[in-house]
């Protein structure tokens, strides 16, 4: 039996790591420069203008003829965009029949985000509150674990979390706030299936279904984190046809729903319908159009390619074990097929496209295991205190 004060010292060990890669990532932070030269910031940033200049509400609408400030223009002329003068020329914008407005493509969500910080010191200060909610996870994950093994397990993924959230979390803005509701729902998610009850508690449904649903609104194809849960719980209730799992899929729907409600006045404002997307007959959007190049373009990314396998594998291993546990890898491998599904058969592959369901994963079985073990050295614990 390894002594508890190597435990304690190998928990220490992870925690200076931990503090120094956020130091390190600090550091490359402060000299980031928000005028970078990608098309996606700025819109992310004009939504962000509208919301701290229009307020809340009508903060929504993202029609062009609202820059009569030149906010768009002077963004795009500091990068040396071309056209920068031409509102039809005008990136990552689209024109909406119904409205007959030319709307940013994208969710408000980044956008609201990044307007809670001051204007032109937005995109570094997300990064930093987003890298260090991240390094409280690590630590919470650490503070559970009890042996040798699963101090490492959750010192060695908390390294590779904090580290994840500069490269690749920056080739997006959408990943930061994405990646933060991945690490509690992961957390959330463990604590439903693996916690002490030997029944799930159908209330943690409902943070669980509102934050899936708040990461749509910074990245529509975030939808896709919550299709193995809906997939979960359908065969769960048409496997045992009660009102407790009626119950469970009825409350995780309806706090989806509420968490999506942003994108959904987004869409009523600028496209004229809740149903009718700001992204418009864009013709590089043709899912379900499965191509071995994509493919390729995935397995040639080895963090990616790292990521999805240790989720595969750890689901599988979790599969076989003997106790309640099994749910959890049930809903991981189920969430990771339906994912893998969409973004190998999506015609565009990215360094952090299948980011977020990884972690998503990784968060959720690291959990499962840590709370599982919790629980059962717990009543060991007792008895061993009652013997004495």
């Amino acid at each position: 039996m390894i002594p508890m004060k190597k435990i304690h010292t190998s928990k220490a060990f992870f925690v200076v790591l931990f503090l120094a890669v956020l130091v390190g990532h600090f550091w490359t932070m402060m000299r980031w420069n928000e005028a970078r030269g990608v098309y996606d910031d700025i819109c992310y940033l004009r939504q962000a203008h509208l919301f701290q200049r229009f307020g809340l509400v009508e903060g929504f609408d993202t029609s062009l003829t609202r820059d009569d400030d030149g906010y768009q223009k002077a963004k795009l002329k500091e990068i040396g965009y071309p056209d920068w003068n031409d509102t039809t020329a005008a990136p990552c914008h689209n024109l909406m029949p119904a409205t007959g407005k030319v709307v940013i493509q994208y969710p408000p969500g980044v956008g609201l985000v990044l307007a809670l910080f001051p204007p032109g010191h937005q995109v570094a200060p997300m990064y930093m509150l987003a890298t260090i909610v991240v390094l409280g996870f690590a630590l919470f994950a650490l503070s559970l674990a009890r042996s040798m093994r699963l101090v490492l397990m959750a010192g060695t993924f908390g390294c590779l979390a904090i580290y994840l959230m500069v490269n690749p979390v920056k080739a997006s803005y959408s990943m930061a706030p994405t990646v933060v509701v991945c690490a509690l729902v992961g957390c959330l998610t463990a604590r439903w299936l693996a916690g002490p009850r030997s029944q799930p508690n159908i209330w943690l449904l409902a943070p669980i279904g509102f934050l899936l649903g708040l990461t749509v609104d910074f990245r529509l194809a975030n939808l896709f984190l919550a299709s193995g849960y809906g997939l979960f719980l359908l065969v769960a209730f048409l496997a045992k046809r009660t009102m407790s799992r009626f119950l469970q899929g009825l409350v995780f729907g309806v706090a989806l729903l509420a968490g999506v409600i942003p994108t959904i006045v987004s869409y009523a404002v600028n496209a004229g319908s809740p149903f009718a997307s700001t992204y418009g007959n864009n013709p590089d959007v043709r899912p379900l159009d499965f191509s071995f190049a994509v493919v390729r373009d995935y397995l040639a990314d080895p963090l990616q390619t790292l990521l999805i396998v240790i989720g595969i594998a750890g689901s599988i291993w979790l599969l076989r074990q003997a106790n309640g546990i099994r749910r959890v890898a049930l809903l991981t491998i189920a969430n990771l097929a339906l994912n893998l599904a969409f973004f190998f058969t999506y015609p565009i592959a990215t360094p952090y496209y299948t980011i977020p369901i990884s972690l998503l994963t990784l968060w959720t079985l690291l959990f499962a295991v840590l709370f599982q073990e919790a629980s059962e050295g717990a009543p060991e614990a007792a008895a061993s205190a009652t013997a004495r």
